[in-house]
């Protein structure tokens, strides 16, 4: 298989770089335009999320697929950085293992917050842009069909989506939803701007969140947050008044004193008229007093106090890998199988069709000239002639099965073509 896959994700390079290399929708139209345009005739999906960035390419022809350093180098100086500056950040794959690493992928089991749903429909978004983008062909499509196949396995025969491990998943799924019955109606703010907390408004939106609110003292880091998570953003002189809208609150300020003391926060409270209010504060030093938790219908968590579901839902998932990991292999070993079957399939297929043409004509000429037989005769002269087909085409098939069980019966399939003068 001509594939190839550079990438980098959380487990390779930091925030900085991923933030450096990261695209967004219209720049990874334009990318895949412009590799259309260096590579006319390749296969290409980019997959860009908070947390990764990868290029898969595929050719018909192995001299036709880029060099994994020239992948690189079209990543970085697309985004304006120097190749060499990210390098050593980079993972790289070829052949069957970019099949093994895309399907994990796709399983959420290369994912930060393993068995995260997310992240299947971002790697179906990358494709669909790279059909638009018409980059897509034979392989891709086949690795990526095949890669939801995989998911969906995952997904219905182990236990790896059910449990969550994170502390913002299990704050929202074990937590928020026992307060809560719908999230469309409800007004989430996010004080700060980390990643922990992009991280929880991910989850929130997938629960159907609509409005949230972003307050930060950095009203760069803010907006440009609210970007990646269609948010408003309010000035951080509005929090008393945000606080009274809210229904849900995020915190992670890393500010080195409570940002809401409960004198503060008496006044809040008596404004909200009796109204629940979840907070989740995941900052360190705590960002709320813990006697705010004391007011009515103030439910109030910090860090220490999902611990424990992390914990447990940690060490449930991990009887659940070697079963999702197997999966993971059986898909790439029969993603591998389909591929090399359609590989030679067709000139397999064509031989057997012209042989059989060849022996049926023999077959009939012979049994002309010898005129009336009987039937016992007849059929041993066509057992005969099947026999010594099936012994002339045994050598240069199995030589051929042999080859593509390598990875490599191009050169065989040409041969094969050639001496036989087998045409498509």
């Amino acid at each position: 298989m001509n594939l190839h896959l550079v990438g980098c994700s959380h487990r390779s390079a930091s925030v900085d770089i991923r933030e450096r290399l990261a695209f967004s929708r219209m720049q990874t139209e334009a990318a895949l335009r412009a590799l259309r345009t260096a590579y006319p005739t390749v296969e290409a999906v980019l997959l860009s999320t908070c947390n990764r960035v990868e290029l898969y390419v595929a050719a018909d022809g192995a001299g036709d697929l880029p060099s994994h350093p020239q992948l690189v180098r079209f990543l970085a100086n697309f985004q304006g950085l120097d190749d060499r500056d990210v390098l050593g950040h980079m993972y790289q794959y070829s052949g069957a293992d970019v099949v093994r690493h895309l399907f994990a992928v796709a399983s959420s089991l290369d994912s930060m917050v393993v068995g995260e749903a997310q992240i299947l429909s971002q790697v179906k978004q990358a494709f669909a842009v790279a059909q638009e983008q018409q980059l897509t062909g034979p392989v891709t499509h086949l690795a990526f069909e095949a890669a939801n196949r995989a998911a969906k396995r995952v997904a219905t025969e182990t236990d790896i989506n059910r449990r969550r491990v994170s502390i913002p998943s299990v704050a929202v799924a074990d937590f928020a939803k026992q307060l809560f019955e719908t999230f469309h109606d409800k007004h989430v703010l996010l004080l700060g701007a980390g990643e922990m907390g992009e991280e929880t408004l991910r989850y929130l939106r997938d629960e159907g969140v609509q409005q949230i609110v972003i307050l930060n003292r950095n009203p760069a880091r803010a907006k440009a947050l609210a970007q990646r998570v269609h948010a408003e953003v309010d000035t951080w002189q509005q929090l008393d008044a945000r606080l009274t809208w809210a229904d849900l609150v995020v915190s992670i300020t890393g500010a080195p004193e409570p940002v809401v003391t409960a004198h503060r926060f008496h006044d809040i409270h008596c404004r909200r008229n009796q109204r629940p209010l979840f907070i989740l504060d995941l900052a360190l030093p705590r960002d709320f007093e813990p006697a705010i938790g004391q007011f009515n219908n103030v439910y109030l968590y910090c860090i220490d106090d999902l611990k424990t579901a992390c914990e447990r839902n940690r060490l449930a998932r991990e009887k659940e890998w070697p079963k999702a990991q197997q999966i993971v292999t059986e898909e790439t070993e029969r993603f591998v199988a389909d591929v090399k079957h359609r590989i030679t399939g067709p000139t397999i297929r064509r031989l057997k069709e012209q042989a059989e043409e060849l022996k049926r004509d023999e077959l009939r000429r012979l049994l002309n000239k010898l005129g009336d037989t009987d039937a016992r005769t007849r059929e041993e002269i066509e057992r005969s002639f099947d026999r010594l087909v099936n012994k002339l085409l045994h050598p240069p098939l199995e030589s051929l099965r042999d080859e593509a069980s390598l990875g490599s019966p191009t050169r065989l399939l040409e041969a094969l073509r050639h001496l036989f003068q087998i045409t498509d």
